[in-house]
């Protein structure tokens, strides 16, 4: 007979390092919550505009866009309403970008932490996206007060859809950040990688420019490729959110849009998975290689 090794002092423990990941961020919520407290309170301390850096920053990404596509290239007068399809897609793009840089960077940036003690890792890659979601609700609060003066009338259908597109981008950002932030520990060419990515989601996605003009230039098949982007799905749905009901009809967006969506979430959450289980395999050299 084999005799068990097991301690009964020691049943319900689990080994240091050897923690249930994402699983673990939501047992210790209280954590993630002092976290988000804490770089939400911290972010623009010594600030003389504080909180307003919030709407300063994408009001002036906004204007420099606005005169340059709007006025120059005359979008202005081609896209209906074209200032709020312009703000909608651009803050959604910039929650993705923040949250992913912040992100990929926290694990560096807590360095200090991670090596004195032990707790869920994940924790800094995912307060990195709640700030960042933090600090995207003002900007869509200026938002949706603007539509409201040019007649934003959303149905149902269409208050979902901007839920899923926020969802969607949520979520890839989380998974982004764990894989990218994982990897940045040992590799900070990682950093790099990222910034390439952000400064290329602006454009690779349909927030300056409508998908006909796309449809124009791609084969059929690149052209599902595309929509499968969840950053254009989620651009999409936040602009058949805000901007559709604004232009009484004369808008037009993609057929599918809610199909595309749903695509577009669940490859967000297979890359959510690959972060994870990327995070999880490396995890074990953060103490060591910050």
């Amino acid at each position: 007979m084999t005799q068990s090794t097991s301690s009964p002092e020691l049943d319900g423990f689990v080994k240091p390092g050897q923690g249930s990941g994402l699983v673990d961020v939501f047992r210790r919520r209280y954590l993630l919550t002092l976290l988000v407290r804490k770089e939400v309170q911290v972010r623009y301390r010594g600030s003389v505009l504080g909180w307003l850096w919030s709407y300063v920053k994408p009001v002036t990404q906004f204007l420099v866009f606005f005169i340059a596509l709007g006025v120059f290239l005359q979008l202005n007068g081609t896209i209906p309403n074209y200032p709020v399809y312009l703000f909608s897609g651009l803050i959604l793009v910039n929650l993705f970008s923040e949250a992913f840089s912040n992100g990929t960077r926290s694990l560096v940036d807590n360095a200090a932490l991670i090596k004195k003690i032990y707790l869920p890792r994940e924790l800094f890659p995912v307060s990195s996206t709640l700030v960042a979601l933090v600090n995207f609700l003002p900007q869509v609060l200026v938002l949706g007060v603007v539509c409201l003066f040019v007649g934003w009338r959303p149905n149902v259908v269409q208050i979902l859809g901007i839920l899923l597109g926020l969802t969607i981008i949520v979520v890839l950002a989380m998974g982004l950040s764990l894989l990218f932030g994982s990897v940045n520990v040992s590799f900070r060419d990682a950093e790099n990688f990222v910034e390439l990515i952000v400064l290329v989601a602006t454009w690779a996605s349909p927030v300056l420019y409508q998908v006909a003009v796309v449809a124009k230039v791609l084969p059929e098949w690149l052209m599902v490729i595309y929509q499968l982007n969840p950053l254009t799905a989620a651009v999409q749905l936040m602009h058949a959110g805000f901007w559709l009901p604004t232009t009484n009809g004369t808008g037009q967006l993609p057929n599918n849009l809610i199909a595309y969506g749903l695509f577009a979430l669940i490859i967000s959450l297979a890359i959510l998975a690959i972060g994870q289980f990327v995070f999880r395999k490396l995890e074990r050299r953060f103490a060591q290689d910050l």
